[in-house]
């Protein structure tokens, strides 16, 4: 299926969805270029809705799709001066054939025509809470439709969130996006044991016989971020998916740590959590290891339980289970593992029901065990079933509430498995265990029968990293 395709399949499913709602108009914009500082930018991403639905990657472009299917496309018009200096452009003339819309105009162009598209439809459709002004945008191509009634427009009566149809659509994965993220899993994946295997090149002895005039420098944390970033561009990937978390040491017991110049000690784990983001879509692995290639029996002792309490979700994760199941295995493996080796005294805490009923696991693990991954990092859709009814149960705090039931997992979903333990010091807890900080992280595509791990090209088991980082 070829590009342009693909991107009119999902116009055309958006536009059968407005039909469905009594007619109307759907209007998105991409995201703003933002400035970095003074004559320059952030490096430019779009807007991953617009793109979902346009395959179009040039900023100051808008969307609209009409209930009968036709899709109009605004975008920045051809100027040689600028691209001279920004590079070329599409423009409007080339527009419709590339992108397979219907019609094309300059960006320019926007406050004239966008009422005469509004005017005449029963509802408008666009993202809420997600583009700063937009809603203001909107009132007043709106009011502008107003002022004509007496010319025979009609005005829109209602206005929807555009984001409840495509978060729905952007849940479950087709054949063009899972080939994407397949490879953006092991170009990443790739990039980890690149890392790994620095990591423990740094840190070993000088052959015998070696140059020694050249003064080696201490390895740190940026150095494992630069073979990340070098192993992500070197295989075609766009950029990070997101800022790349490089954990040496304690540092492992920070959830939300990015890369910095701690130094990388042997005797010390490195936790790195890092993705490369390939044609708009992301990948997320994390992957905890011996700076120097060797557990120790502390740290081995707490990594195979997160391993558990990892193969425990994955066991789960399959169509007809509900979102919250691998989170809810891999938690009890993690808190039997806390009684086992002593994090919690068995006395205080009781059995694992107790200590799950308690909370008292999240001390050490305090985050949920996955998210919905894709065009997003943390990629959008709903986490409670649509169209269920709330019901009572326990939240995080062990509070009665009123929830909707978890989402029920389907073939075409993608999501993170991540459990992990963080030891900060603390009183009662053996000081073995200070500081380590290790959390296992894989994508897995829901498949008919259970669930694929994509990125499964860097190892996981504590020997095979031990063997890894030996090579």
């Amino acid at each position: 299926m070829s590009l342009p395709t693909v991107y009119q399949k999902r116009r055309a499913t958006i536009a059968k969805a407005l039909k469905a709602a009594g007619g109307g108009v759907a209007l998105l914009p991409t995201a703003p270029e933002c400035p970095r500082n003074r004559d320059a930018d952030f490096s430019y991403r779009h807007d991953s809705y617009f793109y979902y639905l346009t395959g179009f990657t040039e900023p100051a472009s808008w969307l609209v799709i009409e209930a009968s299917g036709k899709a109009t496309l605004f975008c920045r018009p051809k100027d040689l001066e600028r691209e001279i200096w920004d590079g070329i452009r599409l423009g409007p003339t080339a527009a419709p054939a590339s992108l397979g819309v219907d019609e094309a105009f300059s960006v320019d162009a926007l406050d004239e025509k966008m009422p005469l598209l509004l005017a005449n439809q029963n509802a408008v459709w666009f993202p809420f809470a997600t583009h700063k002004g937009l809603e203001t945008q909107v009132d007043g191509w709106l009011n502008t439709v107003r002022a004509r009634v007496r010319s025979g427009a009609e005005c829109p009566q209602s206005q929807h969130d555009l984001c409840k149809l495509l978060d729905e659509m952007r849940l479950i994965k087709d054949a063009h996006e899972i080939a994407i993220l397949r490879r953006a899993g092991a170009i990443s994946a790739g990039a980890h044991v690149r890392a790994m295997q620095l990591s423990a090149a740094m840190l070993r002895p000088p052959a015998k016989g070696a140059l020694t005039k050249v003064p080696r420098e201490v390895p740190r944390e940026y150095h494992l971020e630069a073979e990340l970033l070098h192993e992500f561009r070197r295989h075609g990937a766009q950029a990070p998916a997101y800022t790349s978390i490089v954990a040496a040491g304690a540092n492992a017991c920070i959830l939300h740590y990015r890369a910095d110049t701690a130094e990388l000690k042997a005797g010390e784990l490195c936790l790195i959590d890092a993705g490369c983001e390939l044609h708009g879509y992301a990948s997320d692995i994390t992957r905890t290891f011996p700076v120097n290639g060797k557990f120790t029996p502390a740290q081995r002792t707490l990594y195979e339980i997160v391993l558990a309490a990892q193969e425990a979700a994955i066991a789960v994760t399959q169509p007809g289970k509900r979102f919250t199941d691998p989170h809810d295995a891999a938690t009890r493996v993690l808190a039997q593992g806390m009684l086992d080796v002593g994090l919690l005294d068995q006395k205080k805490h009781g059995t694992v029901d107790d200590v799950l009923a308690s909370g008292a696991y999240r001390q050490f693990y305090m985050h949920r065990t996955g998210h919905w991954m894709g065009m997003d990092v943390h990629d959008c859709g709903d986490y409670t079933e649509p169209g269920s009814k709330p019901r009572e149960e326990k939240d995080a705090l062990g509070k009665m509430v009123m929830k909707k039931p978890p989402r029920i997992l389907r073939s075409g979903m993608v999501l993170t498995i991540e459990p992990g333990l963080y030891v900060r010091p603390a009183k009662g807890v053996p000081k073995k265990f200070w500081n380590i900080g290790i959390r296992i992280e894989d994508d897995a595509l829901v498949t008919a029968k259970g669930c694929e791990l994509m990125t499964r090209g860097v190892p996981v088991k504590a020997d095979e990293i031990e063997a890894l980082m030996r090579g």
